[in-house]
C-alpha cells in the first residue's frame, strides 16, 4: 500500500488533487522554540519586549490569546502540530524519537493536493537525522539543535556545509529565497523553524546590549512554595531550577544569594534579545509577500511549540503544566479569515493539535481522518459562533531519565480551573488545583481546601474520562525515578 492510499481522507480521498487552483491560499508557518505566550507585545504582558512585526499579523488578522501545547516539549509538540494528534498517538513522546514516516501530516496532505512544500530550519525530530522528510519538496535543516552562529546545514539531503552567520538571519534568507522562486500558478506552503528563543541564548550582535538597564528580579512565585509538591523545592538547585547554572549564565552553583539574581537577569534579557531577531525575520517575510503580490493570498501563521518558565515557581525550562510552560503565542493573518482592517481576537481555547485540521480546512481540502485529536478553528477565526467548542483540555508529559527534574504530569486545564496530578509518583508529590480567574499566576494551591473537594473529585474524573476518549487509557508512562541533581549530558543540553 502506498502512503498516498493509506492517508484516508474523509469523504473522497485524494479527489481534489487534480482540481487544485491558484485561488487556494499559500501558507507561511513560522514556528519558534520555547517562546512564551506573553513574549509578544500584542499580549499586553511582554514588559519591555516589543515585537511590532509579529503584532502586525494579529492587528491585521486574528490573535488567539488562549493557545496551548498538549505536551510542552519540543519534539512531541512539533509532531502534534504536524499530525493533529497527541504524543501517545503519533509516538514521539520525547526529544529522541524519530517522527514516524508513514504518518499523515498537513504538509503531506497539501503536497498531495497540488501544493509545493518546504521546510527550512530546526526540525528536531530525530536528534541526528538531517535527511529529507516525507511531505516536503524542499528540505533544509541540520542535525540536533543547531547553533546560533555558523550552523552546519544540509539541503535536500546533499552535502553538509556550514553557512556562516546568525541562525535567524540564515533561516530567513533560505525561506525568502524559496518563496521568491515560486510560481503564482501553483499554491505553496513553507514551515520556517527557528532555533530562537531556545537556550543557550546568544543574541545577534546588534541586540547584544538591549535591555541592559532593565532590572529583572526573581518572580514572586519562586518563593511561594510551601503549599506546592516537594519536587518544586528539590529542583531549585538543579539544571532546571533558579539556583542552578541557568544555561551557563551562572558559573558557580547552586547560588541562593541575593547577588545570584544578576545571572538570572542576563539570562532573561538574552532570551528577549533573540526574539527581537525573530521579529525582524517576520517583518522580512511579510515584506517579501508584499513585493511578490502574495500577501493577501497567504495564510501567515506565527506560533511556538510551547512556552518556558523564566523563574516562575523557582523553575527554568518547560515540561510542567504551568501557564508559562503550556501557553503559546498565536497570531494568524489571512483576509480569508478576517479583513486586515477588521482584526479579531478569539478567546476560545485552541491547541497544537488544531493546526493540521485548520490549515487543511482553510485550503479547502476535506477533513483528514488521521488528524483525530484536533479541530479546525477556521470558523472561529471568521467570527462564527461555536457553542460546542472545548472548554477544557488534557495536558500530558512523561518523565525523562535524561532530564530527571520533572515528574510525570497529567493535567486538566479548564477555562477557569486547572487540576494537576503526578501519576506513579512518590507520596510527597501531592496534586494541585488553581483558580486561574482569581489567581492567574498560580500562586495558591487549593488542593487541600475542604470546600474544593467536590471540584477536585469532579476534575479527577473528567481527566480520566478524557484520557480514555483520547485513546490514552490505560495510561502508560515511564517510572518516575525522582528529581535528579546531576547535570544532563552535555551533548543533549
Amino acid at each position: 500500500m502506498t502512503l498516498l492510499v493509506s492517508l484516508t481522507v474523509v469523504g473522497c480521498a485524494g479527489s481534489q488533487s487534480s482540481t487544485t487552483t491558484s485561488r487556494q491560499p499559500n501558507v507561511v508557518f513560522v514556528l519558534t522554540d520555547d517562546q512564551r505566550w506573553d513574549a509578544i507585545s500584542i499580549s499586553g504582558h511582554a514588559g519591555p519586549l516589543e515585537t511590532p512585526n509579529i503584532d502586525r499579523l494579529g492587528h491585521e488578522g486574528v490573535y488567539f490569546p488562549n493557545a496551548f501545547a498538549t505536551t510542552a516539549l519540543c519534539s512531541p509538540s512539533r509532531a502534534s502540530i504536524l499530525t493533529g494528534q497527541y504524543a501517545h498517538a503519533h509516538g514521539v513522546t520525547d526529544n529522541f524519537t524519530e517522527f514516524p514516516a508513514d504518518t499523515a501530516t498537513w504538509p503531506l496532505v497539501l503536497q498531495q493536493h497540488g501544493y509545493e512544500t518546504a521546510y527550512v530550519g530546526k526540525y528536531h525530530m530525530g536528534e541526528n537525522n538531517d535527511e529529507p522528510r516525507p511531505g516536503f519538496d524542499y528540505f533544509a535543516t541540520h542535525r540536533g539543535q543547531g547553533q546560533y552562529f555558523d550552523t552546519e546545514w544540509r539541503i535536500n539531503g546533499g552535502e553538509r556545509a556550514v553557512i556562516p552567520g546568525y541562525y535567524t538571519t540564515i533561516v530567513t534568507d533560505l525561506a525568502d529565497r524559496w518563496i521568491r522562486g515560486r510560481s503564482a500558478e501553483r499554491p505553496w506552503a513553507i514551515m520556517v523553524g527557528h532555533k530562537a528563543p531556545h537556550s543557550f541564548y546568544f543574541p545577534e550582535e546588534k541586540y547584544k546590549d538591549r535591555f541592559s538597564d532593565v532590572q529583572i528580579p526573581y518572580p514572586a512565585s519562586a518563593f511561594m512554595l510551601d503549599d506546592k509538591p516537594d519536587w518544586y523545592r528539590d529542583r531549585l538547585p538543579t539544571w532546571h531550577g533558579i539556583y542552578g547554572p541557568l544555561f551557563d549564565y551562572r558559573k558557580q552553583f547552586p547560588d541562593r544569594t541575593p547577588a545570584g539574581v544578576t545571572a538570572f537577569e542576563e539570562m532573561v534579557r538574552s532570551y528577549w534579545r533573540t526574539i527581537l531577531s525573530v521579529d525582524d525575520s517576520v517583518g522580512r517575510l511579510y515584506h517579501t509577500l508584499e513585493e511578490i503580490g502574495q500577501l493577501d493570498n497567504t495564510v501567515f501563521i506565527f506560533t511556538s511549540d510551547h512556552g518556558i518558565l523564566n523563574g516562575e515557581h523557582g523553575m527554568i525550562d518547560k515540561r510542567t503544566a504551568h501557564e508559562e510552560s503550556i501557553r503559546t503565542p498565536l497570531v494568524v493573518r489571512y483576509p480569508g479569515l478576517t479583513a486586515p482592517n477588521a482584526p479579531r481576537v478569539v478567546d476560545r481555547m485552541v491547541l497544537t493539535t488544531d493546526f493540521a485540521p485548520s490549515i487543511v480546512d482553510i485550503a479547502g481540502i476535506e477533513p483528514v481522518a488521521g488528524f483525530k485529536h484536533g479541530r479546525s478553528w477556521k470558523s472561529l477565526a471568521q467570527g462564527q459562533a461555536a457553542a460546542d467548542w472545548r472548554t477544557s483540555y488534557v495536558y500530558l508529559y512523561n518523565y525523562e531519565r535524561q532530564f530527571p527534574y520533572t515528574p510525570n504530569v497529567r493535567a486538566l486545564r479548564q477555562d477557569r480551573y486547572k487540576y494537576i496530578r503526578y501519576p506513579n509518583h512518590t507520596p510527597e508529590h501531592k496534586s494541585e488545583l488553581y483558580d486561574l480567574q482569581d489567581d492567574p499566576n498560580e500562586l495558591v494551591n487549593l488542593i487541600d481546601e475542604p470546600r474544593q473537594r467536590a471540584r477536585v473529585a469532579e476534575m479527577h474524573g473528567e481527566l480520566d474520562r478524557e484520557l480514555k476518549a483520547l485513546g490514552a487509557w490505560p495510561d502508560v508512562m515511564p517510572l518516575d525515578e525522582g528529581i535528579g541533581q546531576e547535570l544532563p549530558d552535555a551533548a543533549i543540553r
